[in-house]
């Protein structure tokens, strides 16, 4: 039997718990793992807004890929303990993870106005969710690894092939003098 809502019996569980489901987005319905994508995507976002670059855009995604990595390899066993399976789905931190791999390397000219910037943000969300429920090898294989490796790494896999055909296909755009 799973537990959809938290019954930490300490604030230290409570900590964790939030952790894992990226501040509770893990129980969000439908589509968990949909919310626990958003994260990285908004950070990206308001980054645009602010005025900022894709460095800017990079360094958040590399900062946000790598703590929701550490935190999934450091509480892995916990949650999996806590919801009572294998990479259970309010566990969304993986996502967060994958997510800012996609955006990691996002061209200057994919986000010179608001419009191209939404468009190319959007873009790597849908590219993520996609390679993230197709899985394709070796993504569903590293799931076998044990604790939080084994949940965190085939959504970094995911992020890694959104990443490439995201920018493969801004590059293709703009030779197609489309961007």
């Amino acid at each position: 039997m799973t537990n959809d809502a938290p019954s930490p019996t300490t604030g230290n569980d409570l900590l964790k718990t939030l952790a894992v489901t990226a501040g509770g987005l893990g129980f969000l319905r439908p589509a968990p793992g949909t919310w626990g994508s958003t994260p990285p995507c908004a950070v990206a976002w308001f980054i645009v807004l602010l005025g900022g670059s894709t460095p800017h855009i990079s360094i958040a995604a590399a900062t946000i890929a790598l703590v929701a990595t550490l935190i999934c390899i450091a509480l892995g066993e916990f949650a999996e303990q806590k919801f009572g399976r294998k990479d259970p789905s309010q566990v969304v931190i993986d996502e967060v993870a994958g997510q800012g791999v996609a955006l990691l390397f996002i061209p200057a000219f994919a986000i010179e106005t608001f419009w191209r910037a939404t468009l190319t943000l959007g873009a790597a969300f849908i590219l993520f969710r996609l390679f993230d429920i197709l899985k394709p090898p070796p993504a569903y294989r590293m799931q076998r690894l044990k604790g939080g490796l084994g949940v965190v790494v085939d959504d970094l896999f995911a992020g890694l092939y959104a990443g490439i055909v995201l920018v493969a296909g801004l590059y293709a755009l703009r030779a197609a003098g489309i961007l």
